[in-house]
């Protein structure tokens, strides 16, 4: 059995979920509502404050999707209770971001400025000229969102100059005056 799959997924006050039989599981909380259309042999059932999920068979595949949609349901019911952010950094001199009216203006070291544009459920917040945040309560969308973002202009390997999630570490090679050092 699958270890995380088994988990019961507890609904916390305020969050109605709706089990279909045709595999579709809503999740509606005080931030929004989101769906999820389960993988065919895969069926969750919602009982006594708690959502159960279950598989058909013991094959390979059924296994894999089990622990997979019990943690889908779980980053939904997270998702409408609490929502996800990421934040990125930009890093480099000259480098910065501006509010604007589709979305966030950066300039990132390109001859042109750079409008990224907000999707729906997604809301781009600016906390000074050189930290974005991505927020939404849809987990996938809120990293897929955040790494469109990163990869305007991913980090350098040289300077370290570029847009990167935060706290994340960038290991900088040496330049050439660095090899030819000690000769």
């Amino acid at each position: 059995m699958s270890r995380v799959g088994m988990l019961p997924i507890p609904i916390p006050d305020g969050v109605e979920v709706d089990c279909s039989d045709s595999g579709r599981v809503a999740v509606k909380g005080p931030l929004g509502e989101l769906e999820l259309q389960l993988q065919s042999g895969i069926k969750a059932v919602l009982e006594d404050g708690h959502v159960t999920v279950t598989r058909r068979n013991n094959s390979s595949r059924q296994r894999s999707l089990h622990g997979l949609s019990r943690s889908l349901i779980a980053n939904n019911v997270v998702g409408v209770t609490q929502g996800y952010s990421r934040t990125l950094d930009i890093v480099g001199t000259g480098y910065r971001a501006q509010e604007h009216a589709d979305g966030i203006e950066l300039q990132i070291g390109m001859s042109h400025p750079v409008i990224f544009k907000s999707t729906e459920g997604i809301e781009l917040q600016l906390e000074g000229a050189n930290r974005v945040t991505v927020r939404g309560i849809d987990k996938e969308l809120v990293g897929r969102t955040a790494a469109n973002l990163r990869s305007l202009r991913t980090p350098d390997a040289y300077k370290g100059k570029g847009i990167r999630y935060a706290g994340e570490v960038v290991r900088l090679k040496p330049g050439k005056a660095a090899i030819g050092a000690g000769r």
